[in-house]
């Protein structure tokens, strides 16, 4: 089978980034955005999700990491739908109860061509090292913009904003990689409708 992959280059007057991401890879990443947390995420993103994930991103962080952060999600966003093309002969849904510690994470994705996300990552005014807590959720709101899946995260437990954030990321790229994985049944599109 060709392997599934896309390459995504996004240039604003605030960010520049350059993403590669390879759906049936080995989980391997190449991450610098200049958010040393931030690359921690995508790097265990990718591990989990067994995705190979390569990302290269310069922003405006004198400002502060919310373009940064925004963009790379969009940049992902738009790759992921790329990668996975019509869709055809994958699982469509996802789902994982991910522990991090004391946190607990429910996450569900739909790959159904329309984006929503339901959250309850409330980490406004939380930092957790260089990085705004309040962004992990504005992260996956600008993934989910671009790649048009509906993703909830639903927190069940948790006080450390480390392990919540971490918890989320995992629990999102295992549900992912779930959603994407080929069945083998057949290569039909997994909608009544014909179309994703």
């Amino acid at each position: 089978m060709d392997p599934r992959r896309a390459t995504v280059s996004r240039k604003t007057k605030e960010t520049e980034v350059g993403l590669t991401l390879v759906l049936d890879g080995g989980g391997r990443a190449e991450v610098s955005t200049g958010i040393g947390f931030l690359d921690h995420m995508l790097e265990l993103f990718a591990h989990h999700g067994r995705f190979d994930l390569a990302v290269r991103a310069t922003g405006d962080l004198r400002v502060d990491g919310h373009h940064t952060v925004e963009d790379i999600g969009l940049a992902l966003g738009q790759a992921l739908r790329e990668a996975l093309g019509e869709k055809r002969g994958i699982n469509r849904f996802g789902s994982c109860l991910l522990p991090m510690d004391e946190a607990l994470a429910l996450v569900a994705i739909d790959l159904s061509g329309r984006p929503y996300l339901v959250h309850n990552l409330e980490l406004g005014g939380t930092r957790i090292g260089d990085f705004d807590g309040d962004l992990a959720a504005h992260f996956f709101r600008s993934l989910v913009t671009q790649a048009a899946l509906t993703l909830h995260i639903r927190l069940l437990s948790g006080d450390d904003p480390h392990h919540i954030v971490e918890a989320a990321f995992k629990g999102t790229a295992r549900a992912l990689a779930q959603a994407c994985e080929r069945h083998g049944r057949d290569d039909a599109v997994p909608s009544t409708k014909g179309t994703l």
